[in-house]
């Protein structure tokens, strides 16, 4: 199962980076919108527990995050399929992660699921990355570009960072998701989505257009809705659960 996991996590990064070579970022964004949607259905395929209410509250989500990244729409057919296979990776992720953190058979806890499946990921990538040429670009541009002793250390600050980041950005998605549910996870990569826009907007004085507009306050106002509904329905199976185990008694 770990050895799967680590496939589908390795092949998520790979296809996800090579889609954007023959697709635009916003049509990228927009097509990730999906990836609730399809988490829903995986979910019900393996006969988990989703309520309408709760599949209803996603909709506008999904709407309002492809309104807010709608914009240059340009892509090829062979971009159309590598970002479909990158939206079904990323769901199919987000669930399998789910079933070995809360499944009945596991139930691992984050790091351990992390320092399991790191290693098989690692290898991964590096034969991917040998195989799409990567690896020769690296060598070619080294002693010129990239050697942090010979020329600028800012490339290698970045990699130190950025490798950072992806473990700290692992962690937490990987406890949000036993706490919480692979659904609610792919809320919050919508809503990240739109925060990315308003702080680039704030940063670097970007032009937002009135549909972009309408989108961002459509996914803060339906994300606080989708909050709203765990919430009631957590404490709604809080209050039942009691009352059936009296009941029983009785």
């Amino acid at each position: 199962l770990i050895l799967w996991f680590s496939i589908i996590f390795s092949l998520n990064i790979a296809i996800g980076n090579v889609s954007l070579r023959h697709v635009s970022v916003n049509f990228n964004q927009v097509m990730r919108s999906l990836v609730p949607a399809i988490t829903i259905g995986m979910g019900v395929f393996l006969g988990k527990s989703i309520s309408a209410r709760r599949q209803v509250s996603v909709v506008p989500i999904i709407l309002g995050v492809a309104m807010s990244c709608f914009g240059d729409m340009s892509y090829t057919s062979l971009g159309l399929f590598y970002t479909i296979c990158c939206i079904v990776l990323a769901s199919l992720k987000v669930v399998a992660s789910g079933e070995l953190l809360t499944g009945a058979s596991l139930k691992l806890h984050p790091v351990d699921l992390l320092g399991r499946m790191a290693p098989h990921a690692m290898m991964q990538c590096f034969a991917l990355s040998y195989v799409t040429g990567e690896v020769s670009a690296i060598l070619q541009r080294w002693e010129s570009d990239l050697d942090p002793l010979k020329a600028s250390p800012l490339p290698f600050i970045v990699v130190v960072m950025s490798g950072l980041c992806s473990f700290s950005l692992n962690i937490s998605s990987l406890m949000a998701n036993k706490l919480t549910s692979p659904l609610t996870l792919c809320i919050a990569a919508n809503v990240k989505q739109v925060l990315n826009i308003i702080i680039s907007t704030m940063l670097f004085q970007i032009e937002v257009s009135l549909l972009n507009g309408v989108g961002i306050f459509i996914v803060l106002v339906g994300s606080a809705q989708y909050s709203y509904v765990c919430v009631s329905e957590k404490l709604a199976n809080a209050v039942s659960e009691p009352l059936k185990l009296l009941e029983d008694c009785e």
